[in-house]
């Protein structure tokens, strides 16, 4: 990478009085979106994942943080072949440039919230019964209350649509196959299991081997309404050496898949963010390498409102603080 091994060139400090205070006039020509691909960079430590994450080229992102740092007159980042680390410039640096975009967004809150319009984000879901979004609305809501959170329903190919003709703002789902104009941050791998019906010969094992369900009639969602679940699981069936025998039944929501599925004939897989709704259907974990279905926030890529912004930036937040995007975290047994 052009970027690896190679310093910026400084002809000057940002400084031109004894006292230290940064000159101003050039401090003026530090622009915000180089201050968010700073902080990008040094939350993911990784060129190539920061500029994924803002969704511009490597290259543009090397770019804009070497002209902050020539504007600084600062070396922010130390650059090896093998990994690049912040100075102690950059990370003291970091820290105000989040409060300055922390108060940016604030300030554009306050003017929004002086119209008469109240700020407010569509989300897209599912379905109700998928817990894996819900500690990321629950926080959203406690820290911007003065932000309206309506819920739709709706599979990811329908939330696509509606984000594309601006009816929704963001949704929820597997990040895969969807148009170029929709953004995706993966913030949740979410273990897969099974439904089982409470007297199926499996459900008194505390963990199934995924091969043990060959011969089974499988319910798979519905194609029209989440085609990358039922891709999902069809693929790590085939993976175990078997094709998943569809049941002759569609259901639309998991609570109509969990009567389906306590009535016998049938088992349906659902990731462990469903288990707490489960009854009177048996949910358990897969083995022996445990899947895990993959939930990202999706969002129009073009000019995403600050509503928005701060959504993905919460669930990024929680993603870190939880673990939930580590594969190797320990696995919860969600098994009753």
């Amino acid at each position: 990478m052009a970027e690896l091994g190679a310093s910026p060139a400084f002809p000057r400090r940002l400084v031109n009085r004894s006292d230290g205070v940064p000159d101003a006039v050039a401090a003026a020509r530090i622009e915000l979106r180089q201050l968010r691909y700073f902080v990008s960079l040094a939350e993911e430590l990784h060129f190539g994942r920061a500029a994924a994450r803002e969704h511009i080229v490597q290259s543009a992102l090397s770019q804009q943080v070497q002209r902050l740092e020539r504007t600084l007159g600062v070396l922010l980042v130390n650059r090896t072949t093998r990994h690049i680390e912040l100075t102690p410039a950059g990370a003291r640096f970091l820290l105000e440039a989040r409060q300055i975009l922390e108060h940016v967004d604030r300030a554009a809150g306050l003017a929004q919230r002086l119209t008469s319009t109240p700020p407010a984000l569509r989300m897209g879901l599912l379905d109700e019964g998928y817990e894996a979004v819900r500690p990321v609305l629950r926080a959203f809501r406690a820290r911007h209350p003065e932000v309206e959170l309506h819920q739709v329903q709706a599979g990811v190919p329908e939330q696509c649509r509606m984000l594309a003709d601006g009816r929704l703002d963001a949704g929820i789902g597997r990040g895969c196959a969807i148009p170029a104009r929709i953004a995706s941050d993966l913030f949740r791998l979410d273990p897969l299991g099974v439904l089982l019906p409470p007297d199926h010969r499996l459900a008194r094992l505390p963990v199934v081997p995924l091969a043990a369900l060959a011969g089974e009639t499988f319910l798979l969602p519905d194609e029209t309404r989440a085609p990358e679940l039922a891709e999902f699981v069809t693929e790590i069936c085939r993976a175990a050496g078997f094709v998943p025998a569809p049941h002759p039944h569609t259901v639309q929501h998991l609570r109509a898949a969990v009567d389906l599925v306590a009535g016998g004939g049938c088992v349906t897989c659902a990731p462990a963010s469903t288990a707490d709704l489960a009854a009177p259907a048996r949910w358990r974990p897969l083995a022996p390498a445990v899947p895990r279905y993959p939930w990202s926030i999706l969002w129009r890529a073009e000019r995403p409102t600050r509503e928005v912004r701060l959504f993905v930036a919460l669930a990024r937040e929680l993603s870190r603080a939880e673990g939930w995007r580590d594969p190797r975290a320990p696995r919860v047994d969600l098994a009753s």
